[in-house]
């Protein structure tokens, strides 16, 4: 692709921004925990704040938790309406990297600082948003933000989720100064919001192998999480013949075996990534294992397929060991297919780079809960080994300096130009 884009404009606004959170939530690991409403997310939402204080932009924080910053064309009376929309997430899933949703808001920050720079006066209203635990990490589902705004997720529900501690999300909101009586639907969202644009760290290699900084969303795998608890008896490690026990942890590793080898047979995937062991001990047999089933798939029946596939046989190891299972169901998204036209508009903003790689993701977005409520569209930014939700994940500047200009180029031609 041919360089026509505002790098070093970018870089002098992205480099700043980006410098000033890299510490923050970062673990020993490397890698980060910013957790929904914990001290790192609330420092976060503060330094949203500055950037959009120093912008001039005015925030606000909607009944979910969602940070909305808002440049109002001259003149504008009333609410927004019709706004250009971009931004991402600022919380990470445990010693995440630094790229999965920060990108998305310091390149969205990034581009209005590239539109004040180039004169643009915008037609309609420009917003960033910073959508409220997107990664579930401390309470189990994602996108809870944006689905508690789309009316997918029930405020009830929301409320009595629990992390690991106990502690429910209601507790969690009013320790933050927050009032839980206030979550549900967002009934201005369709009104307020003309596009949402999604900037994204692409988690994935298909960037690398074509050797291409950026490319568009086509859609989003149906995926879901399942949380399956294995129970049985707790006995002595030492003293208990191997005949006399109901130990769980048994079906719990079968099924994990049958996982990948299910998932591999539907060219799908199926993951079991986080586990709760009690009594948890070294020399005490299990009482009980919960476990929780990450699973994506092409299509909606695959996904349906693979996961009975799963828990049919995770049945079938608990009754050989005597032991039981209940399977529930936590999070299901279907499948996103993204719009032609938002996707057609972005690129024929960016036809000064060529022509864009158009590639699918198996990762769920916030853009994509919106896509029932309003139109929306992903920028991918490479990544170069495909490594994510670890501390190894990584981006080279250049490219997110090309990202952050290439929003800019996208956000210029939305707000200057008519639909068609």
């Amino acid at each position: 692709m041919s360089d026509v884009l505002d790098i070093g404009g970018a870089a002098k606004a992205f480099d700043p921004l980006w410098t000033e959170i890299l510490d923050v939530g970062r673990a020993g690991t490397g890698g980060y925990r910013r957790y929904a409403w914990s001290d790192p997310d609330l420092t976060l939402r503060e330094w949203f704040r500055g950037c959009a204080a120093a912008r001039s932009m005015e925030v606000e924080e909607d009944r979910n938790g969602n940070l909305w910053a808002w440049w109002l064309p001259r003149g504008w009376v009333g609410d927004p309406k019709g706004a250009f929309v971009t931004g991402s997430h600022l919380d990470s899933v445990p010693d995440g990297g630094a790229f999965d949703g920060p990108l998305g808001i310091v390149s969205a920050f990034t581009a209005v600082d590239l539109l004040r720079v180039r004169g643009v006066e915008p037609a309609v209203p420009i917003a960033v948003v910073a959508f409220s635990d997107e990664e579930g990490a401390r309470f189990g589902v994602a996108c809870i933000g944006s689905q508690l705004s789309t009316g997918v997720l029930d405020p009830g529900r929301a409320l009595g989720l629990r992390d690991i501690d106990g502690i429910t999300l209601a507790e969690a909101l009013t320790r933050a100064g927050r009032n839980p009586a206030q979550l549900g639907p967002d009934p201005a969202l369709a009104d307020r919001v003309g596009v949402f644009v999604e900037l994204h760290i692409e988690q994935g290699r298909a960037l690398d192998l074509v050797d291409h900084p950026l490319a568009l969303a086509s859609s989003i795998w149906p995926h879901g999480r399942w949380e399956f608890d294995f129970t049985g008896e707790a006995n002595h490690a030492g003293a208990t013949r191997l005949v006399d026990r109901r130990d769980p942890m048994l079906a719990f590793a079968a099924a994990v075996h049958t996982a990948r080898t299910e998932a591999a047979a539907l060219q799908a995937v199926a993951t079991f990534g986080k586990v709760l062991v009690s009594p948890n001990g070294t020399n005490a047999i299990p009482s009980r294992v919960r476990a929780w089933l990450d699973a994506r798939a092409a299509d909606q029946p695959t996904l349906e397929a693979l996961v009975a596939r799963i828990t049919a046989l995770a049945h079938d190891h608990t009754r050989a060991e005597g032991t039981a299972l209940t399977v529930t169901p936590e999070s299901i998204t279907p499948i996103v297919e993204f719009p032609d036209g938002p996707r057609n508009r972005l690129a024929r903003a960016l036809s000064h780079l060529g022509e864009l790689p158009v590639i699918p993701t198996a990762a769920g977005h916030d853009a994509g809960i919106l896509s029932e409520i309003v139109p929306t569209a992903m920028l991918f930014v490479r990544n170069p080994t495909g490594v994510s939700h670890s501390p190894a994940e990584h981006a080279e500047s250049i490219d997110c300096h090309r990202g952050a200009a290439a929003l800019a180029d996208v956000m210029t031609a939305w707000v200057t130009q008519s639909s068609t």
